[in-house]
């Protein structure tokens, strides 16, 4: 049970649960309605989805060798995966079925939510599992066709839109407006992420940026992902689609630069990147958690 729990990266939980109070958020900020049991369902189901996610995409990644043609290993706990499975501390077939059972079981609550708020949830719940099962998976496995960036982007955005169309009822701008800054940030936190693992994934086939662009080019598009987050947050500010005080949510980007500066710094010494990683983690979790309070504390409609 504790190998299990560890495999499937709980404290990493914290990113899209945070993706998920954006969407609830925005639509309290619209004068929608928020309840308790939809709050808690939408949290589980997606920390459930998030967790089938992280053990199928060790164990695809297993079958492609991507975790082991690097005799580095990437740089853990961000990267190269948990390896559970080559030091044998679960079995090939174990982590698959664990995989499998966690996006199963999200079927029934899904199902629940639907009947309750609205069938868009069905949908947008089908394409969040398609895409994340289809992430590393054959036969999509999208982050060998250089779409892994875009697939994670559009994933935690799908995260919050759902949050949102639970109590909503009904498809609205707000949760794109709000989500998008956010997943452009978990965008840019896989980019990083990606360095340490570059040799390995190469070797494995698979095209993410780092592998596309190389180092240098991969650190400016980093860069240049994070500020679109900022610079976006700050147009909605000025268009009144967010309250004044949101701007606030622009201060992370403090931890944005300095991480881009250790990143620049070090890109011949991946294995030295840990901090630039925490940097962007903090970055990314302050932003999104700052803009849910502010909407969260929002009196009036912002649109």
């Amino acid at each position: 049970m504790l190998r299990a729990l560890l495999a499937i990266r709980p404290l990493f939980f914290v990113v899209s649960l945070t993706a998920c109070l954006l969407g609830i958020a925005g639509a309290h900020a619209d004068g929608v309605e928020i309840r308790l049991v939809p709050v808690l369902l939408t949290l589980l189901l997606t920390a459930m989805i998030h967790a089938g996610g992280n053990i199928l995409n060790d164990y695809y990644d297993y079958l492609s060798g991507a975790d082991t043609l690097d005799p580095d290993g990437g740089l853990p706990p961000f990267t190269g995966g948990r390896r559970f499975i080559i030091p044998g501390k679960l079995s090939p077939a174990a982590t698959r079925n664990l995989g499998y059972a966690l996006l199963v079981l999200v079927i029934p609550g899904g199902l629940w939510l639907t009947a309750t708020s609205g069938t868009g949830v069905l949908l947008i719940g089908l394409i969040g599992i398609v895409l994340t099962w289809g992430y590393t998976a054959p036969p999509l496995k999208l982050i060998y066709r250089g779409l892994g960036e875009l697939t994670i982007a559009t994933c935690w955005l799908l995260v919050t839109i759902g949050a949102d169309y639970v109590h909503r009822h009904s498809f609205a701008l707000t949760p794109v407006l709000t989500g998008l800054p956010y997943a452009l940030l978990v965008a840019a936190l896989l980019t990083i992420n990606q360095f340490p693992d570059r040799q390995g994934d190469t070797l494995a086939g698979k095209r993410t940026l780092v592998v596309l662009l190389g180092p240098a080019n991969a650190a400016a598009t980093y860069l240049l992902l994070a500020l679109a987050a900022y610079i976006w947050v700050i147009l909605m500010t000025d268009r009144g689609h967010f309250p004044q005080t949101a701007a606030l949510a622009v201060l992370p980007c403090i931890a944005t630069l300095a991480a881009t500066r250790h990143l620049r710094a070090h890109l011949d010494a991946p294995k030295a990147l840990a901090p630039a990683i925490r940097l962007t983690i903090v970055a990314a979790l302050a932003h999104g958690l700052t803009l849910s309070l502010i909407l969260m504390l929002a009196t009036r409609q912002t649109h």
